[in-house]
Protein backbone atom coordinates (compact mmCIF):
# COMPACT_ATOMS: atom_id res chain seq x y z
CA UNK A 1 0.00 0.00 0.00
CA UNK A 2 1.04 3.62 -0.43
CA UNK A 3 0.60 6.15 2.36
CA UNK A 4 0.94 9.85 1.63
CA UNK A 5 2.37 11.85 4.55
CA UNK A 6 1.88 15.61 4.16
CA UNK A 7 3.81 18.23 6.10
CA UNK A 8 1.40 21.18 5.93
CA UNK A 9 4.12 23.73 6.63
CA UNK A 10 6.71 24.65 4.02
CA UNK A 11 9.90 23.61 5.83
CA UNK A 12 11.42 20.74 3.86
CA UNK A 13 13.89 19.76 6.59
CA UNK A 14 10.96 19.05 8.92
CA UNK A 15 9.46 16.84 6.22
CA UNK A 16 12.65 14.80 6.29
CA UNK A 17 12.26 14.24 10.04
CA UNK A 18 8.62 13.26 9.53
CA UNK A 19 9.46 10.91 6.67
CA UNK A 20 12.13 9.16 8.73
CA UNK A 21 9.65 8.55 11.56
CA UNK A 22 7.03 7.25 9.13
CA UNK A 23 9.39 4.89 7.32
CA UNK A 24 10.73 3.52 10.61
CA UNK A 25 7.34 2.11 11.64
CA UNK A 26 5.86 1.25 8.25
CA UNK A 27 5.17 -2.41 7.56
CA UNK A 28 6.98 -4.32 4.84
CA UNK A 29 5.21 -3.53 1.61
CA UNK A 30 4.07 -0.07 2.74
CA UNK A 31 5.46 2.77 0.65
CA UNK A 32 5.73 6.13 2.39
CA UNK A 33 5.47 9.20 0.18
CA UNK A 34 6.32 12.29 2.25
CA UNK A 35 5.69 15.72 0.74
CA UNK A 36 6.02 19.34 1.81
CA UNK A 37 3.25 21.84 1.20
CA UNK A 38 4.10 24.24 -1.63
CA UNK A 39 2.43 27.23 0.03
CA UNK A 40 1.76 28.56 3.49
CA UNK A 41 3.68 29.26 6.71
CA UNK A 42 7.12 27.84 7.49
CA UNK A 43 5.69 26.55 10.78
CA UNK A 44 2.19 26.25 12.21
CA UNK A 45 1.81 27.93 15.57
CA UNK A 46 -1.76 28.88 16.40
CA UNK A 47 -5.04 29.42 14.60
CA UNK A 48 -3.83 32.03 12.09
CA UNK A 49 -0.99 29.89 10.71
CA UNK A 50 -3.32 26.90 10.60
CA UNK A 51 -5.87 28.70 8.41
CA UNK A 52 -3.29 29.62 5.78
CA UNK A 53 -1.74 26.14 5.78
CA UNK A 54 -4.98 24.46 4.69
CA UNK A 55 -5.03 25.31 0.93
CA UNK A 56 -1.55 23.91 0.32
CA UNK A 57 -2.35 20.84 2.40
CA UNK A 58 -5.52 20.12 0.43
CA UNK A 59 -3.69 20.50 -2.86
CA UNK A 60 -1.09 17.90 -1.80
CA UNK A 61 -3.73 15.43 -0.60
CA UNK A 62 -5.74 15.85 -3.81
CA UNK A 63 -2.63 15.25 -5.91
CA UNK A 64 -1.63 12.26 -3.79
CA UNK A 65 -5.05 10.65 -4.05
CA UNK A 66 -5.08 11.14 -7.81
CA UNK A 67 -1.61 9.54 -7.98
CA UNK A 68 -2.86 6.42 -6.21
CA UNK A 69 -2.27 6.92 -2.48
CA UNK A 70 -4.33 4.53 -0.35
CA UNK A 71 -4.41 6.82 2.70
CA UNK A 72 -3.06 10.18 3.84
CA UNK A 73 -1.54 11.43 7.09
CA UNK A 74 -1.59 15.11 8.08
CA UNK A 75 1.70 15.59 9.91
CA UNK A 76 0.84 18.56 12.11
CA UNK A 77 -0.35 18.08 15.68
CA UNK A 78 -3.07 20.72 15.20
CA UNK A 79 -4.71 18.20 12.80
CA UNK A 80 -4.67 21.07 10.34
CA UNK A 81 -7.49 20.97 7.81
CA UNK A 82 -8.52 17.46 8.84
CA UNK A 83 -12.28 17.80 8.35
CA UNK A 84 -11.86 19.60 5.01
CA UNK A 85 -9.45 16.92 3.81
CA UNK A 86 -11.84 14.13 4.79
CA UNK A 87 -14.67 15.85 2.93
CA UNK A 88 -12.51 16.27 -0.18
CA UNK A 89 -10.89 12.82 -0.28
CA UNK A 90 -12.33 9.32 -0.44
CA UNK A 91 -9.21 7.71 1.00
CA UNK A 92 -8.78 7.67 4.81
CA UNK A 93 -7.12 10.82 6.17
CA UNK A 94 -5.51 10.59 9.62
CA UNK A 95 -4.42 13.45 11.87
CA UNK A 96 -1.44 12.85 14.12
CA UNK A 97 -3.09 14.35 17.22
CA UNK A 98 -6.12 12.08 16.97
CA UNK A 99 -3.91 9.07 16.24
CA UNK A 100 -1.49 9.84 19.07
CA UNK A 101 -4.25 10.29 21.64
CA UNK A 102 -6.02 7.15 20.45
CA UNK A 103 -2.82 5.10 20.79
CA UNK A 104 -2.20 6.50 24.28
CA UNK A 105 -5.76 5.71 25.36
CA UNK A 106 -5.13 1.98 24.87
CA UNK A 107 -2.19 1.88 27.27
CA UNK A 108 -2.67 4.63 29.88
CA UNK A 109 -5.38 6.41 31.84
CA UNK A 110 -3.55 9.69 32.51
CA UNK A 111 -1.94 11.18 29.43
CA UNK A 112 0.41 14.13 29.08
CA UNK A 113 0.61 16.04 25.81
CA UNK A 114 3.71 18.22 25.52
CA UNK A 115 3.69 20.73 22.68
CA UNK A 116 5.82 23.69 21.59
CA UNK A 117 4.33 27.18 22.10
CA UNK A 118 1.67 28.43 24.51
CA UNK A 119 -0.25 29.78 21.51
CA UNK A 120 -1.04 26.15 20.66
CA UNK A 121 -2.58 25.31 24.03
CA UNK A 122 -6.15 26.34 23.24
CA UNK A 123 -6.24 24.62 19.81
CA UNK A 124 -4.89 21.39 21.29
CA UNK A 125 -7.11 21.50 24.36
CA UNK A 126 -10.05 21.83 21.96
CA UNK A 127 -8.86 18.71 20.12
CA UNK A 128 -8.50 16.82 23.39
CA UNK A 129 -12.17 17.59 24.10
CA UNK A 130 -13.24 16.77 20.56
CA UNK A 131 -11.57 13.37 20.70
CA UNK A 132 -13.20 12.46 24.00
CA UNK A 133 -10.04 12.70 26.09
CA UNK A 134 -11.01 15.54 28.44
CA UNK A 135 -10.27 14.47 31.98
CA UNK A 136 -7.59 12.03 30.82
CA UNK A 137 -5.16 14.20 28.87
CA UNK A 138 -3.52 17.48 29.92
CA UNK A 139 -1.69 19.68 27.42
CA UNK A 140 1.50 21.50 28.40
CA UNK A 141 3.68 23.85 26.35
CA UNK A 142 7.48 23.95 26.55
CA UNK A 143 7.60 27.51 25.13
CA UNK A 144 9.83 26.57 22.21
CA UNK A 145 9.33 27.71 18.60
CA UNK A 146 8.67 24.79 16.27
CA UNK A 147 11.74 25.38 14.12
CA UNK A 148 14.02 25.54 17.19
CA UNK A 149 13.62 21.76 17.40
CA UNK A 150 15.99 21.53 14.44
CA UNK A 151 18.73 23.56 16.13
CA UNK A 152 20.75 21.51 18.65
CA UNK A 153 22.06 24.74 20.19
CA UNK A 154 18.65 26.31 20.81
CA UNK A 155 18.01 24.72 24.21
CA UNK A 156 14.68 23.41 22.92
CA UNK A 157 15.39 19.81 23.91
CA UNK A 158 16.14 20.77 27.53
CA UNK A 159 12.92 22.82 27.81
CA UNK A 160 10.92 19.99 26.24
CA UNK A 161 12.32 17.49 28.74
CA UNK A 162 11.66 19.83 31.65
CA UNK A 163 7.99 19.99 30.66
CA UNK A 164 7.85 16.21 30.29
CA UNK A 165 9.17 15.86 33.84
CA UNK A 166 6.53 18.30 35.11
CA UNK A 167 3.84 16.32 33.32
CA UNK A 168 5.02 13.11 34.99
CA UNK A 169 5.54 14.58 38.46
CA UNK A 170 2.74 17.15 38.72
CA UNK A 171 0.04 15.64 36.48
CA UNK A 172 0.93 12.01 37.27
CA UNK A 173 1.01 11.25 33.54
CA UNK A 174 1.39 7.58 32.68
CA UNK A 175 2.18 8.18 29.01
CA UNK A 176 3.44 11.17 27.04
CA UNK A 177 2.24 12.19 23.58
CA UNK A 178 4.69 14.44 21.74
CA UNK A 179 2.67 17.42 20.51
CA UNK A 180 4.59 18.34 17.36
CA UNK A 181 5.60 16.39 14.27
CA UNK A 182 9.09 17.90 14.58
CA UNK A 183 9.59 15.87 17.77
CA UNK A 184 9.03 12.54 16.00
CA UNK A 185 12.60 11.28 16.15
CA UNK A 186 12.87 11.83 19.92
CA UNK A 187 10.17 9.37 21.00
CA UNK A 188 12.22 6.19 21.44
CA UNK A 189 15.05 7.93 23.32
CA UNK A 190 12.64 9.79 25.63
CA UNK A 191 10.71 6.58 26.31
CA UNK A 192 13.87 4.81 27.43
CA UNK A 193 15.03 7.77 29.50
CA UNK A 194 11.78 8.33 31.42
CA UNK A 195 10.57 4.74 31.64
CA UNK A 196 7.04 5.26 30.36
CA UNK A 197 5.36 5.16 26.93
CA UNK A 198 6.24 8.13 24.71
CA UNK A 199 4.11 8.33 21.60
CA UNK A 200 4.99 10.03 18.32
CA UNK A 201 1.80 10.92 16.46
CA UNK A 202 3.39 10.41 13.03
CA UNK A 203 4.16 6.75 13.74
CA UNK A 204 0.76 6.22 15.36
CA UNK A 205 -1.00 7.75 12.34
CA UNK A 206 0.92 5.60 9.86
CA UNK A 207 -0.05 2.43 11.72
CA UNK A 208 -3.69 3.56 11.92
CA UNK A 209 -3.68 4.32 8.20
CA UNK A 210 -2.28 0.85 7.47
CA UNK A 211 -5.03 -0.71 9.59
CA UNK A 212 -7.83 1.14 7.78
CA UNK A 213 -6.45 0.27 4.35
CA UNK A 214 -6.00 -3.39 5.35
CA UNK A 215 -9.61 -3.47 6.55
CA UNK A 216 -10.78 -2.04 3.24
CA UNK A 217 -12.27 1.07 4.86
CA UNK A 218 -12.61 4.46 3.20
CA UNK A 219 -14.03 7.79 4.31
CA UNK A 220 -17.82 7.82 4.64
CA UNK A 221 -19.50 9.94 1.99
CA UNK A 222 -22.83 10.41 3.73
CA UNK A 223 -23.36 13.37 6.04
CA UNK A 224 -20.44 15.39 7.38
CA UNK A 225 -17.80 14.05 5.00
CA UNK A 226 -19.91 14.11 1.83
CA UNK A 227 -17.99 15.46 -1.14
CA UNK A 228 -18.23 19.28 -1.16
CA UNK A 229 -20.91 20.81 -3.36
CA UNK A 230 -19.47 21.85 -6.70
CA UNK A 231 -19.33 25.61 -7.14
CA UNK A 232 -16.87 28.20 -8.45
CA UNK A 233 -14.38 29.81 -6.08
CA UNK A 234 -13.09 33.25 -7.02
CA UNK A 235 -10.01 35.41 -6.63
CA UNK A 236 -6.87 33.84 -5.20
CA UNK A 237 -8.83 30.68 -4.33
CA UNK A 238 -10.23 30.01 -7.79
CA UNK A 239 -8.11 26.85 -8.11
CA UNK A 240 -9.51 25.41 -4.87
CA UNK A 241 -13.14 25.07 -5.89
CA UNK A 242 -14.41 21.50 -5.36
CA UNK A 243 -14.80 20.86 -9.08
CA UNK A 244 -11.20 21.93 -9.70
CA UNK A 245 -9.25 20.37 -6.83
CA UNK A 246 -10.87 16.97 -7.25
Amino acid sequence: MRILVVNPNTTASMTETIASAAVRVAAAGTEISAVTSAMGPVSIEGYYDEAFAVPGLLAEIAAGEQAGADAAVIACFDDTGLDAARAMAAIPVIGICEAGLAAASFIARRIGVVTTMAISLDPLEHLVQRYGMAGRARVRAADIPVLSLEDPNSGARARLEAEIRRSIEEDRSEAIVLGCAGMAEMAAELQEKYGLPVIDGVGAAVKQAEALVTLGLRTAKRGAYSFPISKPYTGLLENFGPSVIR
